[in-house]
């Protein structure tokens, strides 16, 4: 890595991370400014001061939650795409599943969070369930617009040199579905975290940063909960942002810049002139 691309690198990174820092910046002045109760609104560094002392107990709740969000949101992906390629190739498919699916989202995910309880138990399985549900539909939709976009004429003279349907469907219609995808596995991925809070809290026996926040809460350690309100924003900025890295490797076309190659090559052509 040369020395420009580093400054680089390290430029775009300390944006994020100064903003970040603002925010907790700003916080603990309003606290101070404001004269504002502990018991309300902690200062950051009492929250942060509970997470050292607590975080032997939050490190194992913490890789619960985690586990939960990515089980959920791998199996609500993997079943979103495949259930949009299947409406894409079958149109009758998407005639009968597709009202359904728009059905089922007026259904509150907190309404169906306690039979889902009741039918799966207490365990892993409803909070897998509720965090699958949430990334399944925006998958789905996105996917399946992808799938649909592709340009007509382009897959008719597909058909005509002889392309096979697989060929076809690998090298013109899935690099279709790239962008509205990685879109969907974005949104879905930060809405994993809501998922597995919400199944926690319904399957109040289990373990994870839900419990934790509950039952602090029931305690009244503002800070206990401001902690653990950090930590699940960090599991949900985490997947984004490794969403967002696979997005990058999976299609480099969109991260190439060609007005900047161009640029170097009108460099090097005025230098061999010069």
């Amino acid at each position: 890595m040369s020395r420009r691309t580093w400054l680089r690198a390290t430029g775009r990174a300390a944006v994020p991370i100064g903003a970040v820092a603002l925010v907790f910046v700003v916080w603990g002045v309003l606290v101070r400014v404001l004269d504002v109760p502990r018991y309300v609104v902690p200062s950051p560094a009492a929250t942060l001061n509970t997470l050292r002392e607590d975080w032997p107990r939050l490190w194992g709740l913490t890789l619960t939650t985690t586990k939960e969000c990515v089980i959920g949101f791998v199996v609500g992906a993997a079943v979103g795409f495949f259930l949009a390629v299947a409406m894409a190739q079958i149109r009758t498919i998407q005639r009968i599943a597709y009202p359904i699916l728009i059905a089922s989202q007026a259904i509150p995910i907190v309404a169906i969070a306690a039979p889902l309880v009741l039918v799966l138990g207490f365990g892993l399985a409803p909070k897998i369930v509720i965090v699958a549900l949430i990334v399944f539909f925006p998958v789905v939709v996105n996917t399946l617009d992808g799938l649909n976009s592709v340009d007509r004429d382009l897959l008719n003279l597909a058909r005509v040199m002889d392309g096979r349907a697989l060929r076809v469907f690998l090298n013109i219609r899935l690099p279709a579905t790239f962008t509205p995808l990685f879109s969907a596995l974005k949104i879905g991925a930060t809405y994993t975290v809501t998922g597995a809070v919400l199944g926690e809290w319904t399957a109040t026996a289990g373990r994870g940063l839900g419990n934790y926040l509950l039952e602090q809460n029931a305690r009244l350690n503002t800070a206990a909960v401001y902690g653990a309100v950090l930590l699940l924003t960090a599991i949900g900025i985490a997947g984004f942002l490794l969403i967002s890295a696979l997005e990058r490797l999976a299609t480099p076309w969109r991260t190439r810049s060609t007005a900047r190659r161009v640029v170097r090559l009108r460099r090097r052509d005025t230098e061999g002139e010069r």
